[in-house]
């Protein structure tokens, strides 16, 4: 069990690093604009400002960079026992795990300024997950992964995620816990 939940998580490597890039390249004058350019519906933010395409960008450009090195390694028989899937894709991988990851972050921020969330405040479990999910549903065209390793994925994303954020947090990278 140890060894498919290490699978799963250097599988998602790439999606981990996609969905910490907006926080790394927060302070690159960049792309530094909103994608939904301000717009509003109904009185509120269609994403928010934080929902940059700079975010975008630097998360589909670290996925790609990860899923880059995931190739290396596989082809070289480095870590090959926690590879789940050949990584001779590895832009079209690193690109739909970033661009889902990142996709899926906006889908859930979308349903949160219609409820009334502001940003950085706490949405469990979607949080903790709306990035895993998009990317997952990116992959899927052309990575078929079995019910119970998605499952692990997404159980151990929530775990990680919480870990993650609040070090960050305590660290001073981040101001929220989540």
């Amino acid at each position: 069990m140890a060894n498919i939940i290490l699978q799963c998580f250097y599988f998602m490597l790439p999606v981990y690093f996609a969905n910490m890039a907006p926080v790394i390249a927060k302070k690159i004058n960049f792309l530094k604009f909103p994608i939904d350019f301000g717009r509003e519906i109904k009185n509120k933010p269609i994403l928010g400002k934080n929902k940059t395409f700079r975010g975008l960008f630097f998360g589909v450009i670290f996925a790609i960079i990860i899923s880059y090195i995931q190739y290396y390694l596989y082809k070289n028989g480095i870590l090959f026992d926690l590879a789940m899937i050949d990584y001779s894709s590895w832009l079209l991988l690193g690109f739909l795990m970033g661009f889902g990851a990142i996709f899926g972050d906006l889908v859930k921020s979308f349903f949160k300024r219609r409820l009334g969330y502001e940003p950085g405040k706490p949405f469990v479990p979607w949080d903790q997950t709306d990035f895993v999910i998009g990317a997952l549903i990116f992959l899927f065209p052309i990575v078929k992964l079995p019910i119970d390793k998605i499952m692990i994925i997404i159980i151990l994303s929530f775990i990680l995620h919480i870990i993650v954020n609040h070090l960050a947090f305590y660290t001073g990278v981040r101001k929220e816990k989540w």
